[in-house]
């Protein structure tokens, strides 16, 4: 794990130090939006937090999350930067929300950079990112894995 400093600037890019930006959701307290919490995992990557990445994931997909995958990308990887382009909150019950961004980095066959629109959901509280690489094997009238009560087909089936 990346040993950075509490007191160095957070990964996310934001210019607040790590521990009054992403490093308090690292340590528990839940992230208030689908933008923070996608901005913590990005640091969760640069700073090898595996566990943040599999617990901030929607509880179902969980157990299906290569984390040793997780792990080599996040410590074989120079985190470059993270550039939020749009935070969308679409509301309903549970809340959900996509945010649009591009990350940079470089590893051993060169420097990347990946954009992408994820998908989140908010339960208990809490807002979880749902991982469109881990499939459920799902009907669309069994219960929404995101534990809403609702259908399946009513809930998160369009973000999978």
């Amino acid at each position: 794990m990346n040993t950075a400093s509490i007191d160095s600037s957070c990964p996310c890019g934001s210019a607040d130090l790590l521990a009054e930006c992403c490093g308090r959701y690292h340590t528990g307290t839940p992230a208030p939006s689908a933008e923070t919490l996608m901005r913590s995992r990005y640091s969760a990557y640069a700073l090898g937090l595996v566990d943040y990445l599999v617990e901030t994931t929607l509880p179902a997909q969980q157990a299906l999350l290569d984390r040793e995958a997780i792990r080599a990308w996040s410590l074989q990887s120079t985190w470059l930067g993270l550039e939020v382009e749009s935070a969308e909150v679409l509301g309903g019950k549970p809340e959900h929300a996509f945010v649009t961004f591009t990350a940079r980095w470089h590893d051993a066959s060169g420097e990347h950079s990946h954009r992408e629109r994820s998908a989140f959901v908010q339960n208990n509280g809490r807002w979880y990112f749902i991982d469109p690489t881990v499939q459920l094997k799902l009907g669309r009238n069994d219960p929404c894995p995101c534990s809403s009560g609702q259908k399946f087909k009513k809930c998160c089936a369009v973000f999978f």
